[in-house]
């Protein structure tokens, strides 16, 4: 099990692994632009590979991207569907240059059309991103928090999208704290094992790429997306052991998207990724 964190790489990709090994990460996830804008730089050849080097010597494993906030495959507009297209794409061909596992987006929201409204545009979307796209890296779904009209808090909506595409390349991202959120209590064995069974049942197990280990400061079925440190929220330390417990999780790995204890919450740092260490050294032990 490999313990990751989301780090910035404001000031040139390779400040990433810098970060990721100051704080003892193992892997990165990263943003390959600006979050709130649908501009993208290309990386350069050189860049890339100076990144490649960089990861390899620093003994992290293979990255991951995390898209940008602005994608919505279920939008009403088509001209910021296409958008969302072009930007997944360009994600996935960065992907491919730096040698990262996948690119993990948010499926967007219905807006109001309900999920069987934009269930076949979603499907088209996906699959038009994958005919454009490089075929090493994985295009991975992220499930919900359930928050207003957003597509994939139920595992079955990704389940259907899942096997609608049919392709193995289409993957699945699952956030602890969107799962508990959804409803999905993580606080105890039996809750994590029905969540597990779920999700193999609707999705299949095989298309677990990543997690995201995230805390939770609102209640499990809120439906509310709130991040929390590790152990400081209401999934709790025990709750994640529940979780890395499961065999379901032993070669997956995991990205922490947590505020940080920095008053500043500039996100993951050394006492998140060791929380995390030291209950893969428990379970790991038993």
């Amino acid at each position: 099990m490999i313990i990751g964190a989301h780090v910035s790489a404001a000031g040139g990709i390779g400040k990433a692994v810098d970060r990721a090994v100051d704080i003892g990460a193992e892997a990165v996830q990263i943003f390959g632009s600006s979050t709130r804008s649908w501009r993208f730089k290309a990386l350069t050849d050189a860049l890339a590979d100076a990144f490649r080097e960089k990861n390899a010597s620093a003994g992290l494993a293979p990255p991951f991207l995390h898209a940008i906030y602005l994608i919505n495959l279920g939008n009403s507009n088509p001209e910021n569907v296409d958008k969302s297209i072009t930007s997944l794409v360009q994600y996935m061909q960065l992907a491919d240059q730096i040698g990262a596992g996948g690119v993990i987006f948010h499926p967007g929201s219905h807006g109001g059309a309900g999920y069987e409204g934009v269930f076949q545009q979603v499907v088209d979307s996906i699959n038009r991103v994958l005919d454009q796209s490089p075929e090493g890296p994985l295009l991975c779904l992220e499930n919900m928090a359930g928050m207003g009209q957003h597509i994939g808090a139920k595992f079955s909506e990704l389940g259907d999208v899942m096997h609608a595409v049919d392709s193995p390349r289409l993957g699945i991202c699952l956030d602890t704290q969107h799962a508990f959120a959804a409803g999905y209590d993580l606080t105890n064995p039996d809750g994590v094992a029905g969540m597990i069974d779920e999700f193999d049942r609707d999705i299949g197990l095989d298309r677990l790429s990543a997690v995201h280990a995230n805390d939770s400061k609102r209640p499990c079925g809120s439906g509310v997306d709130r991040h929390d440190n590790i152990g400081e929220g209401l999934i709790g330390e025990p709750g994640f052991t529940n979780i890395m417990s499961h065999p379901a999780f032993a070669d997956v790995p995991f990205f922490l998207e947590v505020p940080g204890y920095d008053k500043d919450n500039r996100g993951p740092d050394k006492p998140n990724v060791d929380a995390l260490k030291s209950i893969r050294a428990r379970v790991t032990a038993q």
